[in-house]
């Protein structure tokens, strides 16, 4: 199994099923500069809220990685949130990213340093927004520095929005921190994960929405969970992902289900090709 697949896999599992990077693989191994992905989720968690209602997602991409550095990639999820926070006869039932950046191991070998920008877009019809909630496409750019100690690997990262987030109001200049680190046991090929978070929310308190809530959106979101390599680019994932999310916001974009960012467990197949 290639460098670059055991990377792609570890990324995906800690990535919590969210648009990553795949371009990470050494200059020294050969490998082809396209990779792709296909996952089955039992519940798409992005940032540690759904976007599924709590159901199965399919998800999948690829990404170009050129010897320079440079990337660009796709990544694909079916989803149901914005139909749901909305309200509104408004359908958009696929979720697509596009992203492109600079990924090169500058500092030492296993310790890449990442640089890009990120387009969230979704295919929306039908309906119109009103003042609680906007138009969900997202752009944001970010950075990364991943590290590598033995069998401990992980990387901190921070996106920045440009615009609104996620549709929310007067939300441009949002940031996400992510820490996140795996555990290489070396038995069974079996290595053990863990992420904490913080979406920072910006244009606070927010008073009206979807529903009524004077609180803030900002929340800290965590997971702990496995993942089997079954070698191949085939790895099976399990973990238990929650929130502080603020359930007076968050409640509608889960069906009323006691808020979208509610602790639960997660179980993800994914292929790397």
């Amino acid at each position: 199994m290639s460098t670059l697949k055991k990377t792609a896999i570890a990324a995906a599992i800690a990535g919590l099923f969210a648009p990553v990077v795949f371009a990470q693989a050494a200059p020294s191994v050969e490998v082809s500069p396209v990779t792709a992905n296909v996952s089955l989720v039992s519940d798409y968690r992005f940032r540690g809220i759904t976007q599924s209602n709590y159901q199965p997602a399919i998800q999948g991409g690829f990404d170009y990685a050129h010897e320079s550095g440079l990337y660009v990639g796709n990544w694909n999820s079916t989803i149901n949130w914005v139909s749901n926070a909305t309200n509104n006869g408004i359908n958009a039932p696929l979720e697509m990213n596009f992203y492109g950046g600079f990924k090169k191991e500058l500092i030492a070998p296993g310790f890449a340093t990442d640089f890009g920008v990120l387009q969230y877009y979704y295919n929306q019809s039908g309906g119109n927004y009103n003042a609680g909630i906007v138009n969900p496409n997202t752009t944001e750019i970010y950075a990364a520095q991943n590290y590598t100690f033995g069998p401990v690997s992980g990387f901190g990262k921070v996106n920045y929005g440009l615009t609104n987030i996620f549709g929310i109001p007067n939300s441009s200049g949002s940031y996400y921190l992510d820490l996140t680190s795996n555990l290489d046991t070396g038995f069974w090929g079996i290595s053990l994960n863990g992420h904490v978070g913080y979406q920072y929310v910006a244009g606070q308190p927010v008073t009206s929405g979807p529903v009524s809530t004077s609180g803030v959106l900002s929340y800290t979101d965590w997971k702990l969970g496995a993942t089997k390599d079954f070698g191949g680019g085939l790895a099976l994932s399990a973990s238990y992902v929650s929130t502080n999310a603020n359930p007076g916001w968050w409640n509608t974009f889960a069906g009323n289900k006691g808020g979208a960012g509610r602790g639960g467990a997660v179980v993800a197949l994914t292929k790397v090709f």
